[in-house]
């Protein structure tokens, strides 16, 4: 499971804890407000304006707190390359856990339109994707799309309340030590899938609690720490050489969205084996 396209790993990037403005967002990512599609497009393409979406979701109550668009040799293509947006309720900013839509699209090409339910952690300041459990829609750049971005809007809103009864679920799942391995184990595979190779890491390492709350024996709370210590890394390993180092985090908006939905796959798993 992953994005339709690609985000190189510095690819410019805003983040906030508070809803961003127009001209905050201009900065890193212009493509989102671009009035057209890119000349190169053919009278095929269907235009679908981010910045109207944009609009449409402000009106719900949501509201964007990170913007990206992906950087390009071409300049001619900067104002209308691919680019991604994660928004969340204002009623849920300042809360433990928040629902998100992340939305990505381009008018040049390069991406379809898409948009999927997210879940955002304040105390570890992560971004959870969802699996297969919740809305994921995508729309090629083809044929009446409007209809189907607006109905498709709606989906992914009504699909946050499958998020929260999968979490709920997760949370009422316990694990044996046995069986926390067994996750973290899986989890190892996503990042480190070379079989001639061993992770750096263990299994141990991954289930590592970093604040208290999380060292409980829910499924939740495991999933949370693999997540964690997995995509951010800093956990202490050893190069193939020997040589002592830190593991690096996952900084490619494309990975951390693929293994952030594996990972909740792997959960979900869990959790039907267990019931």
């Amino acid at each position: 499971m992953q994005l339709s396209s690609r985000f190189a790993s510095r690819s410019p990037v805003l983040r906030s804890e508070h809803p961003l403005s127009e001209y905050q967002i201009r900065s890193v990512a212009p493509s989102i407000f671009a009035e057209d599609k890119h000349t190169s497009r053919s009278e095929r393409y269907s235009y679908i304006p981010t910045a109207s979406v944009l609009a449409e979701l402000r009106k719900e109550g949501f509201q964007p707190c990170m913007a990206c668009q992906t950087r390009v040799r071409d300049e001619g293509k900067r104002e209308h390359t691919k680019h991604m947006l994660r928004l969340r309720h204002a009623d849920q900013i300042n809360g433990a856990e928040a629902n998100e839509i992340i939305l990505l699209n381009s008018h040049d090409g390069t991406s379809s339109y898409q948009m999927l339910a997210g879940l955002f952690r304040f105390v570890c300041m992560n971004g959870l994707v969802c699996g297969d459990a919740v809305a994921d829609l995508r729309i090629p750049h083809k044929g009446d799309v409007i209809g189907h971005v607006i109905e498709g809007a709606f989906e992914v809103l009504s699909g946050f309340e499958r998020v929260h009864e999968h979490r709920e679920e997760m949370r009422a799942v316990t694990l044996d030590p046995g069986e926390a391995e067994v996750f973290a184990r899986a989890a190892l595979s996503l990042k480190y899938d070379d079989p001639t190779t061993p992770a750096p890491v263990t299994e141990a390492q991954l289930l590592m609690p970093r604040r208290s709350e999380d060292n409980r024996p829910d499924l939740w709370s495991a999933f949370n720490r693999v997540q964690e210590n997995l995509t951010q890394g800093g956990l202490m390993s050893r190069s193939a050489t020997g040589r002592r180092q830190r593991t690096r985090p996952i900084q490619g908006i494309d990975q951390n969205v693929k293994i952030n939905r594996a990972l909740w796959l792997l959960a979900e798993g869990m959790k039907q084996l267990k019931r």
